[in-house]
């Protein structure tokens, strides 16, 4: 492969500030960052618009659209791979590079991402949720019926008791998890609980925890409840997502604990959205108006109290391709631009495990991308998908406006 060099307006997340200079990419990895501008047989010029590391969205559901129970029932299985795709492309035209999925995706749909069958996000997946009868994602209705989605590749995520848990983490790591993800909580879109029901005992949730560091896997936990939140921390889990009832005191102890938050504030304001144009099930509608009131407010006192938030959307559960709009909804809680975009790259990086993304540094991974306006000075410009107009990934070229 030649390689390839980008000019443009660098911009430096450690300094918060950008200069003039160049990318050279060789193969799939960063060769060199320099000062100044280089020329080549194989160069893409952009001295006008602005460079920077390709974004990691920390929570999605690349095969979802929707969660809506009725599509359980009238979906064939394979339309969900073709979904999928959409997905995947609207995500990376997005500028995300990489995705940590929150449930659903397979171990055949990463390894077509990672062949390059398909043009999508680098991604760690979950497999399917862990949760207890009952919980959130146990989809056996009260009318007697099971709709939930399973197929040789995607296991029940349902369980009960230390053996049981034990025995699906160690299941849904033979599927080929990256990461156990926990429903702790109930949740909004959830036909059998609310947000605030405390899933999963203190026991369960610390033998979920030691079961998965035996592989060395990370633990992710939906977890909107206080309590749930608490139990968590407690059990030693890697991140909390949503978050939403969170308090000061537990958000100090995240802090001391280095548990990252994903608080996921666009996937509220999406659900109220649909809430107010009659969009929701009857069952969501109370939910998603008690969460809409404090959502925001607690994940602001979070951020006071020094919680490493991470930029993570809940893609799946609204449409996809919107993914960067969280960053101006981080910036609303007191985030600078500059520390918003980091949440979605080096921190985000760090959270997932994967230091070798990020950044625009020497030895990294060859995810950058070219954005039309400075988004330290206008963070809302990052959210129309139309002002990305270079999207780079594995030192590949996915999308390219700027030959348009």
């Amino acid at each position: 492969m030649k390689k390839l060099v980008v000019n443009g307006e660098i911009i430096d997340l450690n300094s918060g500030d950008h200069y003039r200079g160049s990318v050279s990419i060789k193969k799939n990895i960063i060769e060199s960052i320099s000062h100044q501008r280089k020329t080549g047989v194989n160069t893409i010029d952009a001295d006008d618009y602005f460079i920077l590391p390709g974004f990691i969205d920390a929570h999605v559901h690349i095969m979802e659209r929707g969660f809506k129970i009725e599509d359980r029932i009238e979906t064939p299985l394979s339309l969900y791979f073709y979904n999928a795709l959409e997905n995947m492309r609207v995500t990376l035209n997005a500028g995300v590079t990489t995705v940590r999925d929150a449930g659903m995706a397979d171990f055949g749909v990463k390894i077509a991402s990672l062949k390059g069958i398909i043009p999508a996000p680098r991604m760690q997946i979950s497999i399917i949720p862990l949760s207890i009868t009952g919980g959130h994602f146990d989809l056996f209705m009260k009318s007697g019926f099971n709709i939930e989605l399973k197929y040789p590749g995607l296991p029940s995520g349902v369980c009960d008791g230390i053996e049981g848990v034990t025995k699906k983490t160690r299941e849904v790591l033979r599927a080929g998890a990256d990461f156990i993800k926990i429903m702790a909580t109930g949740g909004v879109l959830s036909a059998n609980d609310n947000p605030q029901d405390v899933q999963f005992t203190e026991k369960e949730l610390k033998c979920i925890v030691k079961e998965a560091s035996f592989r060395g896997k990370k633990v992710m936990a939906h977890a909107h409840g206080l309590e749930g939140i608490k139990n968590c921390v407690k059990a030693g889990v890697d991140s909390i997502e949503h978050g939403t009832y969170i308090d000061r005191k537990t958000a100090a102890e995240m802090r001391e604990k280095g548990i990252y938050l994903v608080p996921t504030l666009l996937v509220t304001v999406e659900l109220n959205k649909k809430f107010k144009e009659n969009e929701l099930p009857s069952y969501s509608r109370k939910d998603i108006l008690e969460i809409a009131k404090v959502h925001k407010e607690n994940i602001e006192v979070a951020y006071q109290e020094g919680v490493q938030l991470i930029m993570g959307t809940d893609s799946g559960v609204f449409d996809h391709g919107k993914n960067l709009k969280e960053l101006l909804h981080l910036c609303d809680i007191g985030m600078e631009p500059v520390e918003a975009i980091k949440s979605a790259t080096l921190d985000a990086a760090r959270c997932i495990g994967w230091d070798g993304l990020g950044g625009l540094d020497k030895g990294k991974l060859a995810d950058i991308i070219i954005v039309k306006e400075n988004p330290l000075d206008n963070i809302k410009s990052l959210s129309d998908p139309d002002n990305i107009l270079l999207v780079v990934k594995d030192g590949k070229i996915f999308k390219n406006l700027l030959e348009e």
